[in-house]
Protein backbone atom coordinates (compact mmCIF):
# COMPACT_ATOMS: atom_id res chain seq x y z
CA UNK A 1 0.00 0.00 0.00
CA UNK A 2 1.34 3.61 -1.19
CA UNK A 3 1.88 6.33 1.52
CA UNK A 4 -1.26 8.53 -0.10
CA UNK A 5 -4.05 5.44 -0.05
CA UNK A 6 -6.53 5.44 2.25
CA UNK A 7 -6.24 4.62 5.94
CA UNK A 8 -6.92 0.05 6.06
CA UNK A 9 -9.05 -1.26 8.38
CA UNK A 10 -6.08 -2.19 10.78
CA UNK A 11 -5.55 1.38 10.85
CA UNK A 12 -8.87 2.45 12.13
CA UNK A 13 -9.15 -0.26 14.67
CA UNK A 14 -5.86 0.83 16.44
CA UNK A 15 -7.15 4.37 16.55
CA UNK A 16 -10.43 3.50 17.86
CA UNK A 17 -8.48 1.62 20.74
CA UNK A 18 -6.10 4.50 20.99
CA UNK A 19 -8.99 6.47 21.72
CA UNK A 20 -10.16 5.01 24.82
CA UNK A 21 -6.86 5.73 26.41
CA UNK A 22 -7.28 9.61 25.60
CA UNK A 23 -10.56 10.32 25.64
CA UNK A 24 -10.49 11.03 28.99
CA UNK A 25 -7.13 13.42 29.00
CA UNK A 26 -9.30 16.96 29.12
CA UNK A 27 -7.23 17.72 26.04
CA UNK A 28 -8.87 21.16 23.90
CA UNK A 29 -8.41 18.96 21.22
CA UNK A 30 -10.27 15.59 22.37
CA UNK A 31 -12.01 16.70 25.27
CA UNK A 32 -15.96 16.43 25.46
CA UNK A 33 -18.15 19.59 25.39
CA UNK A 34 -18.20 21.26 28.17
CA UNK A 35 -21.57 20.90 28.96
CA UNK A 36 -21.41 17.11 29.02
CA UNK A 37 -21.52 15.59 32.67
CA UNK A 38 -18.28 15.45 34.52
CA UNK A 39 -16.79 17.53 31.85
CA UNK A 40 -14.71 20.70 34.09
CA UNK A 41 -16.24 23.64 34.14
CA UNK A 42 -14.11 26.26 32.08
CA UNK A 43 -14.73 29.84 30.77
CA UNK A 44 -13.70 31.92 27.24
CA UNK A 45 -10.34 32.03 27.29
CA UNK A 46 -10.02 35.62 25.65
CA UNK A 47 -5.83 35.83 23.95
CA UNK A 48 -4.99 37.18 20.75
CA UNK A 49 -2.24 35.06 17.95
CA UNK A 50 1.28 36.82 17.50
CA UNK A 51 0.43 37.76 13.49
CA UNK A 52 -0.28 41.14 14.29
CA UNK A 53 3.09 41.89 15.23
CA UNK A 54 4.18 39.43 12.11
CA UNK A 55 6.92 42.35 11.73
CA UNK A 56 8.65 42.24 14.88
CA UNK A 57 10.24 39.87 17.32
CA UNK A 58 7.70 37.58 19.50
CA UNK A 59 8.19 39.28 22.72
CA UNK A 60 7.12 42.10 21.05
CA UNK A 61 4.16 40.83 20.34
CA UNK A 62 3.69 39.10 23.67
CA UNK A 63 4.40 42.49 25.36
CA UNK A 64 1.08 44.13 23.70
CA UNK A 65 -0.55 41.08 23.84
CA UNK A 66 -0.18 41.53 27.60
CA UNK A 67 -0.52 45.16 27.91
CA UNK A 68 -3.92 44.95 25.83
CA UNK A 69 -5.19 43.19 28.77
CA UNK A 70 -5.68 39.73 27.13
CA UNK A 71 -4.89 36.40 29.36
CA UNK A 72 -3.79 34.12 26.94
CA UNK A 73 -1.67 34.51 23.69
CA UNK A 74 -1.51 32.27 20.42
CA UNK A 75 1.56 31.59 18.81
CA UNK A 76 1.61 32.29 14.90
CA UNK A 77 3.57 34.42 12.82
CA UNK A 78 6.73 36.59 13.73
CA UNK A 79 9.89 38.06 12.42
CA UNK A 80 12.46 35.10 12.53
CA UNK A 81 13.82 32.67 9.89
CA UNK A 82 11.20 30.78 9.67
CA UNK A 83 8.72 33.45 9.96
CA UNK A 84 6.85 31.81 12.89
CA UNK A 85 7.42 31.28 16.49
CA UNK A 86 7.42 27.93 16.79
CA UNK A 87 7.93 25.64 13.79
CA UNK A 88 9.42 21.95 12.93
CA UNK A 89 12.65 23.51 13.02
CA UNK A 90 12.17 24.72 16.55
CA UNK A 91 14.03 22.84 19.44
CA UNK A 92 12.60 21.67 22.67
CA UNK A 93 14.67 23.84 24.64
CA UNK A 94 13.92 27.02 22.28
CA UNK A 95 10.11 25.82 22.75
CA UNK A 96 10.82 26.29 26.25
CA UNK A 97 12.13 29.60 26.32
CA UNK A 98 8.51 30.31 24.34
CA UNK A 99 6.77 29.23 27.23
CA UNK A 100 8.66 31.15 29.92
CA UNK A 101 8.32 34.44 27.99
CA UNK A 102 4.88 34.15 27.51
CA UNK A 103 4.38 32.77 31.33
CA UNK A 104 6.63 35.74 32.80
CA UNK A 105 3.82 38.44 30.92
CA UNK A 106 0.33 36.30 32.50
CA UNK A 107 -0.11 34.84 29.40
CA UNK A 108 -1.14 31.02 29.01
CA UNK A 109 -0.72 29.82 24.75
CA UNK A 110 -3.79 28.05 24.00
CA UNK A 111 -2.81 27.31 20.23
CA UNK A 112 0.32 26.96 18.25
CA UNK A 113 0.58 27.52 14.23
CA UNK A 114 3.78 25.80 13.59
CA UNK A 115 3.31 25.79 9.64
CA UNK A 116 3.15 23.08 6.98
CA UNK A 117 4.64 19.37 7.16
CA UNK A 118 6.26 18.25 4.37
CA UNK A 119 4.35 15.08 3.48
CA UNK A 120 5.24 16.10 -0.04
CA UNK A 121 8.80 14.37 0.95
CA UNK A 122 7.23 11.09 2.16
CA UNK A 123 4.58 10.06 5.21
CA UNK A 124 7.65 9.63 7.28
CA UNK A 125 9.11 13.15 6.99
CA UNK A 126 5.20 14.47 7.60
CA UNK A 127 5.34 12.12 10.69
CA UNK A 128 8.53 13.22 12.01
CA UNK A 129 7.68 16.77 11.60
CA UNK A 130 4.42 16.40 12.90
CA UNK A 131 6.29 15.42 16.32
CA UNK A 132 8.93 17.94 16.46
CA UNK A 133 5.85 20.43 16.29
CA UNK A 134 3.94 18.24 19.22
CA UNK A 135 7.12 18.54 21.23
CA UNK A 136 7.71 22.03 20.74
CA UNK A 137 3.97 22.39 21.97
CA UNK A 138 4.13 20.78 24.98
CA UNK A 139 7.65 22.25 25.59
CA UNK A 140 6.36 25.59 25.53
CA UNK A 141 3.14 24.52 27.55
CA UNK A 142 0.78 25.36 24.77
CA UNK A 143 -2.80 23.34 24.54
CA UNK A 144 -3.01 22.63 21.28
CA UNK A 145 -1.25 22.22 18.01
CA UNK A 146 -3.60 24.18 14.79
CA UNK A 147 -3.50 22.71 11.02
CA UNK A 148 -3.50 24.68 8.00
CA UNK A 149 -4.39 21.78 5.67
CA UNK A 150 -2.97 21.44 2.28
CA UNK A 151 -5.19 22.43 -0.90
CA UNK A 152 -3.25 20.46 -3.18
CA UNK A 153 -6.14 16.75 -3.73
CA UNK A 154 -3.09 14.21 -4.71
CA UNK A 155 -1.40 15.14 -0.79
CA UNK A 156 -4.51 15.15 1.05
CA UNK A 157 -4.37 11.55 2.25
CA UNK A 158 -1.16 11.31 2.77
CA UNK A 159 -1.32 14.78 5.16
CA UNK A 160 -4.16 13.34 6.98
CA UNK A 161 -2.49 9.98 7.47
CA UNK A 162 0.64 12.07 9.18
CA UNK A 163 -2.11 13.78 11.63
CA UNK A 164 -3.88 11.01 11.94
CA UNK A 165 -0.85 8.33 12.89
CA UNK A 166 0.09 11.50 15.52
CA UNK A 167 -3.00 11.87 17.37
CA UNK A 168 -2.35 9.65 19.89
CA UNK A 169 1.14 10.42 20.62
CA UNK A 170 -0.17 14.48 21.17
CA UNK A 171 -2.51 12.84 23.73
CA UNK A 172 0.06 11.59 25.84
CA UNK A 173 1.58 14.91 25.83
CA UNK A 174 -1.20 17.02 26.53
CA UNK A 175 -1.09 18.29 23.09
CA UNK A 176 -4.58 18.70 21.31
CA UNK A 177 -4.94 19.28 17.40
CA UNK A 178 -7.34 21.25 15.31
CA UNK A 179 -7.51 22.01 11.66
CA UNK A 180 -9.39 25.72 10.51
CA UNK A 181 -10.93 26.94 7.71
CA UNK A 182 -7.89 27.88 5.52
CA UNK A 183 -8.87 27.40 1.81
CA UNK A 184 -8.17 24.69 -0.33
CA UNK A 185 -9.89 21.29 0.96
CA UNK A 186 -10.54 22.98 3.99
CA UNK A 187 -12.45 25.98 3.33
CA UNK A 188 -15.80 25.65 4.72
CA UNK A 189 -17.23 23.44 8.05
CA UNK A 190 -18.57 20.27 5.63
CA UNK A 191 -15.30 20.28 4.74
CA UNK A 192 -13.54 20.18 7.61
CA UNK A 193 -15.96 17.76 8.88
CA UNK A 194 -15.49 15.12 6.55
CA UNK A 195 -10.88 15.35 7.19
CA UNK A 196 -12.23 15.04 11.02
CA UNK A 197 -13.99 12.33 10.33
CA UNK A 198 -11.35 10.44 8.31
CA UNK A 199 -8.69 11.00 10.70
CA UNK A 200 -11.05 9.55 13.23
CA UNK A 201 -9.31 10.79 16.26
CA UNK A 202 -10.90 12.19 19.18
CA UNK A 203 -8.26 14.15 19.59
CA UNK A 204 -8.39 16.07 15.91
CA UNK A 205 -10.96 18.52 16.54
CA UNK A 206 -11.92 22.13 14.36
CA UNK A 207 -11.16 25.71 15.07
CA UNK A 208 -13.48 27.74 13.57
CA UNK A 209 -12.46 31.22 11.98
CA UNK A 210 -15.62 32.72 10.44
CA UNK A 211 -13.32 35.80 8.60
CA UNK A 212 -11.48 32.73 6.47
CA UNK A 213 -15.39 31.03 5.65
CA UNK A 214 -16.06 34.31 3.84
CA UNK A 215 -12.47 35.20 2.86
CA UNK A 216 -12.17 31.80 0.69
CA UNK A 217 -15.62 31.92 -0.46
CA UNK A 218 -14.74 36.01 -1.77
CA UNK A 219 -17.75 36.29 0.65
CA UNK A 220 -20.43 34.56 -0.65
CA UNK A 221 -20.56 32.05 2.75
CA UNK A 222 -22.30 33.19 5.83
CA UNK A 223 -20.50 31.57 8.98
CA UNK A 224 -23.70 31.56 10.60
CA UNK A 225 -24.81 29.34 8.00
CA UNK A 226 -21.40 27.64 7.67
CA UNK A 227 -21.46 27.36 11.79
CA UNK A 228 -24.66 24.88 11.70
CA UNK A 229 -22.27 22.33 10.17
CA UNK A 230 -20.38 21.70 12.60
CA UNK A 231 -22.12 21.12 15.54
CA UNK A 232 -19.84 19.06 18.30
CA UNK A 233 -16.37 19.44 16.45
CA UNK A 234 -15.53 23.35 17.92
CA UNK A 235 -12.48 23.66 20.40
CA UNK A 236 -11.58 26.75 19.83
CA UNK A 237 -12.15 30.09 17.54
CA UNK A 238 -9.62 32.55 15.52
CA UNK A 239 -11.74 36.12 15.80
CA UNK A 240 -11.34 36.94 12.61
CA UNK A 241 -13.50 39.68 10.72
CA UNK A 242 -14.09 40.35 6.89
CA UNK A 243 -14.56 43.25 4.81
CA UNK A 244 -15.33 43.22 0.96
CA UNK A 245 -13.94 42.74 -1.75
CA UNK A 246 -11.60 40.18 0.39
CA UNK A 247 -9.81 41.72 3.16
CA UNK A 248 -9.14 40.27 7.01
CA UNK A 249 -7.04 42.44 7.98
CA UNK A 250 -9.96 43.86 10.56
CA UNK A 251 -10.16 44.43 13.94
CA UNK A 252 -12.81 42.51 15.40
CA UNK A 253 -16.05 44.62 15.09
CA UNK A 254 -15.10 46.76 12.36
CA UNK A 255 -16.23 44.66 9.72
CA UNK A 256 -18.89 41.84 8.19
CA UNK A 257 -18.93 38.98 10.53
CA UNK A 258 -21.76 38.77 12.80
CA UNK A 259 -19.92 37.78 16.04
CA UNK A 260 -22.98 37.27 18.32
CA UNK A 261 -24.86 35.24 15.73
CA UNK A 262 -21.74 33.30 14.81
CA UNK A 263 -21.12 32.70 18.79
CA UNK A 264 -25.27 31.78 19.20
CA UNK A 265 -24.87 29.32 16.71
CA UNK A 266 -22.00 27.73 17.63
CA UNK A 267 -22.65 27.45 21.43
CA UNK A 268 -26.11 25.68 20.07
CA UNK A 269 -23.98 22.88 18.75
CA UNK A 270 -22.17 22.77 21.87
CA UNK A 271 -18.82 25.23 21.98
CA UNK A 272 -18.93 26.75 25.07
CA UNK A 273 -16.14 27.62 26.69
CA UNK A 274 -12.59 27.48 25.47
CA UNK A 275 -10.54 29.78 23.83
CA UNK A 276 -11.21 32.56 21.64
CA UNK A 277 -8.22 34.04 19.39
CA UNK A 278 -8.10 37.52 18.19
CA UNK A 279 -5.36 36.53 14.92
CA UNK A 280 -5.94 39.91 12.73
CA UNK A 281 -6.03 43.72 13.61
CA UNK A 282 -5.92 46.59 11.15
CA UNK A 283 -2.44 47.18 10.70
CA UNK A 284 -0.86 49.96 11.80
CA UNK A 285 2.43 51.14 14.12
CA UNK A 286 3.31 49.79 17.57
CA UNK A 287 0.91 52.16 19.43
CA UNK A 288 -2.37 51.85 16.50
CA UNK A 289 -1.26 47.99 17.12
CA UNK A 290 -2.14 48.38 21.05
CA UNK A 291 -5.37 50.50 20.54
CA UNK A 292 -7.00 48.14 18.05
CA UNK A 293 -5.73 45.23 20.34
CA UNK A 294 -7.81 46.81 22.96
CA UNK A 295 -10.60 47.25 20.94
CA UNK A 296 -10.75 43.81 19.77
CA UNK A 297 -10.35 42.72 23.27
CA UNK A 298 -13.65 44.83 24.40
CA UNK A 299 -15.13 43.67 21.02
CA UNK A 300 -14.63 39.35 22.27
CA UNK A 301 -15.15 40.24 26.01
CA UNK A 302 -18.85 42.00 24.65
CA UNK A 303 -20.05 38.86 22.27
CA UNK A 304 -19.03 36.40 24.62
CA UNK A 305 -21.28 37.63 27.53
CA UNK A 306 -24.01 37.49 25.25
Amino acid sequence: MSDATAFSRRDFCRKAAAAGAVAGLGLIGCSAPASAPGAPKRGWEIGCFTRPWDQHDYRTALDAIAEAGYSHAGLMTAKSPSGLVISAATTAEEAARVGEEASKRGLAIPSVYGGDIPVRESLAAGIAAMKRLIDACAAAGAASLMMGGTGDPKLNDIYYQAVAETCAYAAERRVGITVKPHGGLNATGPQCRALIAKVGHPNFRLWYDPGNILYYSEGKLDPVADAATVDGLVVGMSVKDYRPPNDVLVTPGAGQVDFKAVMARLKKGGFVSGPLVVETLSPGDLPALLREAVKAREAVEAFAAV
